[in-house]
């Protein structure tokens, strides 16, 4: 069980609840809490079927509900949302390129289906909202970048139309999780699943924080938990480089730099040193506050913070290219024995 009954006795809702995040997610809830509910909304029909049929959300179909619905389609969701208490905001257009050729549909979902999710989250008079954030929207280089960006804050700013209802938004960020589907460990292991001897590598210099699903999915959790409304939570978490990754896969296996992508980065930025001045680090995370306190429930909650996390240094970045806890090859080959394709 759980430390803590936070989520006992809870309905939640999922937007894009049968995508990776949101399978693990769930499992979570299910495995160490007793939630009153579990909605997952989403609009692929055939993912809803598939994820219905496995185990474990078989065994609990009692709480298990399936919504088809858009995050586009505000009316859709205010219905969804009907007694729930907290709203995990998880759906999104992702694939950097197709945000890229389809701009006009990545707003519609990525910007338009945040803001219908902090509308209907208010009238419904839910308790606390958790979006999914990512390493792109820090200095966005791309317009998926540029869309969570504004997502960001838009959920940041929400906590200013709250009043005197008793409910917060607050953001979690982090940048690829280690086996996500579109990342680098499937992508390797798919080349030398089909024989091939030499790895692209874009660019030699190339980081990456390493973070698991389930680390992801305890961030949210920590976040529904502690925040009180504008919060940025970011893991503590260590770097690698992609050529360690190559040789960790297969030592001694031939590596091809291929140049960088557009829109793609060296390194993945989760805290800009403009946010150092609202920054705490603690133990295992740090909390970017927002520069706008909106009411006297954040204000209360970053003066106690205050006195538990340490403050930053001015001009402070989080970057996995500058992190102060790295991976050898060694001790990526042993994470890479846990990592689940998602």
């Amino acid at each position: 069980m759980a430390e803590t009954q936070l989520l006992d006795g809870k309905t939640i809702l999922v937007t894009g609840g049968t995508g990776s995040f949101g399978h693990q997610f769930i499992r979570y809830v299910l495995e160490h809490y007793q939630p009153k509910k579990i909605i997952v909304y989403s609009r692929d029909e055939y993912k809803q079927f598939v994820m219905s049929n496995e185990s474990p959300y078989r065994e609990y179909s009692k709480v298990m509900r399936f919504f088809i619905g858009d995050v586009r389609d505000k009316e859709r969701l205010e219905r969804a949302m009907e007694g729930v208490d907290y709203v995990v905001h998880a759906a999104a257009l992702k694939q950097v390129p197709a945000c890229e050729y389809n701009p006009a549909e990545a707003i519609k979902t990525n910007v338009h289906g945040a803001m219908n999710v902090i509308d209907a989250s208010l009238d419904q008079n839910v308790k606390k909202v958790v979006a999914l954030s990512t390493d792109k929207a820090v200095n966005p280089v791309n317009l998926y970048g540029g869309t969570k960006l504004v997502s960001d804050k838009l959920f940041i700013a929400a906590n200013a139309y709250a009043g005197d209802k008793d409910i917060s938004f607050s953001i979690v960020r982090y940048g690829n999780v280690a086996g996500s589907r579109g990342s680098v460990i499937p992508f390797f292991r798919n080349l030398l699943a089909k024989g091939e001897t030499e790895l692209p590598i874009t660019d030699y210099r190339m980081t990456r924080f390493w973070i698991s699903l389930e680390e992801g999915v305890k961030l949210v959790i920590k976040a529904l938990e502690e925040s009180a409304g504008g919060e940025t939570f970011i893991s503590r978490i260590p770097s690698f480089y992609v050529k360690d990754l190559a040789e960790a896969l297969q030592p001694g296996i031939a590596t091809k730099e291929t140049g960088i992508r557009p829109g793609e980065k060296l390194h993945e930025v989760m805290v800009t040193a403009e946010d150092a001045p609202n920054t705490l680090e603690f133990e295992k995370n740090y909390i970017v506050y927002p520069q706008m306190i909106f009411h006297e429930r954040q204000q209360a909650a970053f003066e106690a913070a205050k006195k538990i996390g340490r403050p930053v240094e001015d001009g402070f970045v989080y970057s996995s290219g500058t992190n102060s806890q790295w991976l050898s090859v060694d001790e990526i080959r042993t994470l890479l024995a846990t990592v689940e394709e998602h």
